[in-house]
């Protein structure tokens, strides 16, 4: 099967090209050699198959940043039929001395000019044609966004695949001796190829970054619009998740009911109240979850997020981080684990290892499911997105506590650099491929454990068969009365502990693992969570949900990142520590003023 490498600097739309290419086939994939997973897919080409693999954004082949190596490793180890390069239409300046070096190693290539649509809006003139001849290789224009020119692309690709030579392995170390060359080279073809008008910048972003960059009212503008995110995605997800609650009560009564009624009552109670009961009241929220990545899609994809690390710079740096660091942050509100991934952009290793420190406190899709169920399960309607817009106040308190407390232990050595795209809105395309993208990636990852962790809290919570259900003569009541001397303070009682200690393997266990032990579906756990909870109980439990150690996954990516079984150990205990001080302090206050 041949193979197509997928390049180009950061911010070129290669992202966005690459789904437009392969839509919702995209997997997960890794090779020998390489230390990282990248994103590749199989789509047919002409008359064969082509495996497409999506390269992390470069600026140099020769760079240090770990996403540079990441691409040249992979094209030193890697056979390769043809280059895809992707370039920004509106920065050719900058964006063609990387199509020369990567077309001094020798490889077919394909030079995509994505963004043509905002060029010519700027009044910038390309001569794809003389560009082509002077390259000798094929250039297309194309708008990856809006759909433009993939047609032509498509075409482009196919042929130059026809007649690509065998494929090799590049031979990046001789393109050192060239480099002075290419600089002299890439001012020569920019010149022949391109035109620029004197004012080629665009004024709607430059209006609004007046505005929403403004030093006083920058945060406050953005904390507003992440409020209004939230209350967009409950006053949305709050109907869709009834219909989906009650069909998933149909199906349970009018097809699993009779299906079962034969059979043994611990087998009947295993599949009901174990299996259907856990995995449905974690389906139940999935539309909660699909609306959050939709609208995040929308915050991220507009190159706001790129604003919102330039305006927190300045705070981050005097806790020892960049605005990246708060980038990354915002990245792991989806999930801790690319995010942790996503720091091999710091070449500095003290930057590096306090920006993993932070991420794990980012409220991620699976603490996500917890806090909507508790929200709407206790607090009235209006009450609860300013409930869970406070608790992403709080994961953001414990980072940049964290990250204060050991600045000085974690040093950074690196200035930042960060571009700002133009404003854009992604279409509704881009916003259904990444939030179905974003959900079916973390229903894959996740159904794993959370199938394995409610099979064990029905085991634990009915033996031995001879005492009351989820009782303290279970397993579980035997393990959470272990641990009631700590819990007892901060409101949590035994049963939720047992949640929390099935929270240690993975965050998505912890509702299944309520389900299993209250033996209710989503509607009748709601209910009964309401009648044995007050609201202080509740908060305090989903502070320690959002900052007690993070799940399993995230633990080996921590230690698959840092190389350090100590910071390992420290990235997981000091959460747990800081979890149970949070907690604490909280519910002892509101019980000391009364509520």
């Amino acid at each position: 099967m041949k193979r197509i490498a997928l390049l180009g600097m950061p911010n070129t739309g290669k992202s966005t090209f690459f789904n437009r290419l392969t839509g919702a086939s995209a997997k997960v994939g890794n090779w020998p050699g390489i230390t990282v997973d990248l994103l590749s897919a199989r789509i047919l080409l002409g008359t064969e198959m082509v495996e497409v693999v999506d390269l992390p954004g470069v600026y140099n082949l020769h760079g240090f940043a770990e996403d540079e190596r990441v691409a040249r490793t992979f094209l030193e180890e890697q056979p390769v039929d043809l280059l895809v390069v992707i370039a920004n239409a509106t920065q050719l300046d900058r964006q063609l001395a990387l199509v020369l070096q990567l077309q001094a190693l020798g490889q077919p290539m394909v030079l995509l000019l994505n963004m043509i649509d905002e060029a010519r809006r700027l009044g910038i003139q390309i001569d794809q044609g003389r560009l082509s001849q002077e390259l000798g290789i094929p250039v297309v224009a194309i708008s990856a966004k809006h759909g433009f020119g993939m047609g032509k692309a498509r075409e482009a690709i196919t042929q130059a695949l026809r007649s690509a030579h065998p494929p090799r392995h590049a031979d990046i170390e001789k393109t050192f001796s060239e480099d002075d060359a290419i600089e002299a080279r890439l001012e020569q073809v920019f010149s022949d190829t391109v035109q620029v008008p004197l004012t080629a910048t665009d004024r709607f972003s430059d209006r609004l970054d007046r505005l929403l960059l403004h030093p006083w009212f920058g945060l406050p503008l953005f904390f507003l619009a992440m409020l209004g995110m939230f209350e967009a995605v409950y006053t949305l997800g709050a109907p869709l998740q009834d219909g989906v609650a009650w069909l998933l009560e149909v199906i349970k009564r009018d097809a699993m009911e009779p299906v079962v009624a034969g059979w043994n009552p611990l087998m009947q109670s295993f599949v009901l109240d174990g299996l259907f009961d856990g995995i449905g009241t974690i389906l139940s929220f999935l539309p909660i979850i699909v609306l959050f990545f939709l609208f995040m899609a929308i915050v991220e994809d507009s190159g706001y997020m790129s604003r919102a690390a330039f305006l927190m710079d300045a705070f981050m740096s005097r806790l020892g981080l960049d605005g990246r660091a708060f980038v990354m942050q915002l990245m792991g509100f989806g999930c801790n684990v690319p995010a942790l991934m996503g720091t091999r952009v710091m070449r500095s290793r003290g930057l590096r290892l306090l920006t993993m420190m932070i991420i794990p406190f980012s409220l991620c899709s699976a603490r996500l499911q917890v806090f909507v169920f508790f929200t709407t399960a206790i607090f009235e309607p209006w009450a609860a997105p300013l409930v869970l817009f406070s608790l992403y106040l709080f994961s953001f308190g414990a980072a940049f506590l964290t990250a204060l407390i050991y600045r000085r232990r974690l040093k950074a050595t690196e200035p930042l650099l960060l571009e700002l795209p133009p404003y854009r809105f992604p279409t509704l395309r881009q916003m259904w491929l990444r939030g179905w993208r974003e959900v079916t990636h973390f229903l894959r990852e996740a159904s794993g454990f959370i199938l394995l962790g409610v099979v064990l809290v029905w085991a634990l919570t009915h033996f031995p068969t001879n005492v009351p259900v989820a009782s303290d003569q279970t397993l579980a009541g035997r393990m959470a009365a272990l641990f009631a001397p700590v819990m007892e303070p901060l409101g949590i009682d035994n049963l939720m502990t047992i949640a929390l200690l099935f929270g240690f393997v993975a965050k998505e266990v912890v509702l299944g693992a309520m389900a299993v032990i209250y033996g209710a579906g989503e509607g009748e756990l709601a209910g009964i969570v309401g009648r044995n909870i007050d609201w202080v109980q509740a908060y305090s439990f989903m502070l320690f949900v959002l900052i007690y150690t993070p799940c399993l996954s995230t633990v080996a990516v921590l230690k698959q990142e840092s190389k350090s079984w100590r910071f390992t150990a420290l990235a997981v205990g000091w959460p747990l520590m800081l979890a149970w001080v949070a907690s604490f302090i909280f519910y002892q206050t509101a019980r000391w003023l009364g509520f």
